[in-house]
């Protein structure tokens, strides 16, 4: 099974063993943390890849914290749902229209916003650049945002656009978690620590498995700015902190502590799991 465009997180025993259905097979636990939803992973079908006995040492947290997934009689369902309620999703959207107009009236900055995910809203800063089929961050879009932003008297670059965030979100009474991953700027309450801290305890309180005891891959590591990560950094939580960390991007810079880059993407991803025994 492929990325698709999604950041891809694997949690398996160091000792024990993977490589797709087989690993399931086995009783091994694989996790798939993405920022995107159950519908665009596997085109909404991901259950008819597998059996349904493999299907219980499946689990996705999707959408940046909002929904944990795990399968029961061979079905998907959310045992943990973290999406804001109405009152506080609009107050979102509220902050993320003020970013907009702040970097519209103080830096003549254009941008667009989507406003309809489920607990979280994406400022495109890079409104001219179409990804197309990549979904994820681009070796050239760092440098080009930074002379965007500039040229635009931002001379705090993105540590002055999650500086505003943070400070629009306070203003609202809300707690933001924004993450930035050079084209995006995501704001919004939860993020993919979320995602592994629930499913981490999930798992390691049905089964014999400990948080240093799992890998964690991905592919959006690497740091944007000074202490500034991509998205996938995120699921470095104090519950996960003892794992191993792989990053198999080619994008060249920084790293959290602890995290390994070693390339190759999607497919030396695959390779690690062909290679368990």
């Amino acid at each position: 099974m492929g990325w698709n465009g999604c950041n891809v997180e694997k949690s398996t025993s160091r000792s024990g063993s993977c490589s797709d259905a087989p690993l399931l097979q086995k009783g091994i636990k694989l996790i798939i943390v993405s920022g995107t939803t159950i519908e665009n992973i596997a085109g909404g079908k991901i259950e008819s890849y597998f059996a349904e006995e493999e299907l219980k040492n499946l689990y996705l947290g999707l959408g940046r914290g909002a929904y944990n997934y795990s399968f029961k009689d061979g079905i998907p369902y959310i045992f943990k749902n973290m999406v804001p309620d109405k009152g506080e999703i609009l107050k979102i959207h509220q902050i993320c229209f003020e970013i907009h107009q702040t970097l519209k009236e103080k830096y003549d900055f254009d941008t667009d916003i989507v406003f309809s995910r489920p607990n979280y809203c994406k400022i495109d800063l890079m409104v001219e650049n179409q990804r197309g089929d990549n979904l994820f961050m681009q070796e050239d879009e760092l440098g080009c945002l930074r002379e965007t932003l500039k040229e635009h008297g931002m001379e705090d670059g993105l540590s002055g656009l999650i500086y505003l965030a943070k400070q629009t979100g306070k203003k609202y009474g809300i707690d933001v978690a924004p993450t930035c991953d050079a084209k995006y700027l995501e704001v919004g309450v939860t993020s993919k620590s979320d995602n592994v801290n629930v499913i981490l305890e999930k798992i390691c309180t049905e089964n014999n498995i400990k948080p240093e005891e799992c890998t964690y891959w991905g592919d959006e590591y690497v740091g944007i700015e000074k202490d500034i990560f991509g998205s996938d950094s995120f699921m470095k939580t104090e519950k996960s902190q003892n794992g191993d960390f792989y990053d198999v991007s080619e994008v060249t810079g920084e790293r959290p502590s602890g995290v390994q880059k070693i390339g190759g993407g999607v497919d030396r991803f695959l390779c690690f799991l062909h290679e368990q025994k």
